[in-house]
């Protein structure tokens, strides 16, 4: 009821930015766009931190299908994702829905957010994602954003076959028979449930960047993890 409250209020206010929104230049939007790359991707049902942005345009609000970390106000919100809710909603998430869980602090500049509406009208819709990428509004990347590259058949160097914890450090041992220590602040356990991921009942361990000495394990599920992971010097 609370999150309506507060849409129906960023609806009201809508009249005074209609022109604007009116006007909003969709090629100069896609600029703006680039800075919810980071957690959005433009592909249907792909979710990254945050849901995917592909077919959002009238979708209903808090109800993207296989998101699952909406915040209360959202799961509750009554809207669909018009041009009037993106509005009160690019201005001040917080101000629209309190508590939100989204980490965003809004675009005060009416004209650019017009002209990202006018983006997302196109984008947001039904294959609207390929035909931005069609008409030269952005790159292909942007479909996927920062969604991982499957891992599929990985070699037996990465493919972990088990993993000791004893005092600071994970012995990790591959497939190929290798055993290899890690100071544990440099290994992240991580779980990849989705199709990226490998396959059920393997785990990789893959670099994370940085010096050369930072490593990530990927898990396609938590019973994965558990079953791989021992506390044993």
């Amino acid at each position: 009821m609370r999150a309506t409250v507060f849409a129906a209020a960023a609806l009201v206010g809508f009249h005074t930015t209609s022109v604007a929104l009116a006007d909003g230049d969709p090629t100069r939007g896609a600029q703006h766009y680039r800075a919810c790359v980071a957690c959005h991707a433009l592909e249907p049902g792909l979710h990254l931190s945050g849901p995917s942005l592909g077919d959002v345009f009238e979708r209903m609000a808090g109800k993207a299908e296989g998101f699952v970390r909406y915040s209360d106000g959202l799961k509750t919100a009554d809207f669909s994702w018009n041009a009037a809710a993106l509005e009160g909603w690019l201005k001040d998430p917080e101000a629209m829905i309190p508590g939100t869980y989204m980490v965003f602090q809004g675009i005060a500049d009416p004209r650019a957010r017009a002209d990202l509406i006018a983006f997302l009208e196109v984008a947001g819709k039904p294959g609207g994602g390929e035909k931005a990428v069609a008409n030269g509004l952005i790159p292909a990347e942007y479909l996927r954003a920062g969604a991982p590259e499957p891992i599929g058949d990985a070699s037996p160097e990465t493919r972990v076959a088990a993993i000791r914890h004893c005092g600071d450090s994970y012995f990790i041992k591959t497939e190929d028979g290798r055993e290899t220590p890690y100071w544990e602040k440099n290994i992240r356990l991580k779980i990849d449930s989705v199709e990226t991921g490998p396959p059920k009942g393997v785990a990789v361990i893959l670099g994370a960047g940085m010096a050369g000495d930072r490593f990530s394990v990927i898990f396609s599920s938590l019973a994965d993890l558990k079953s791989l992971v021992e506390e044993k010097c």
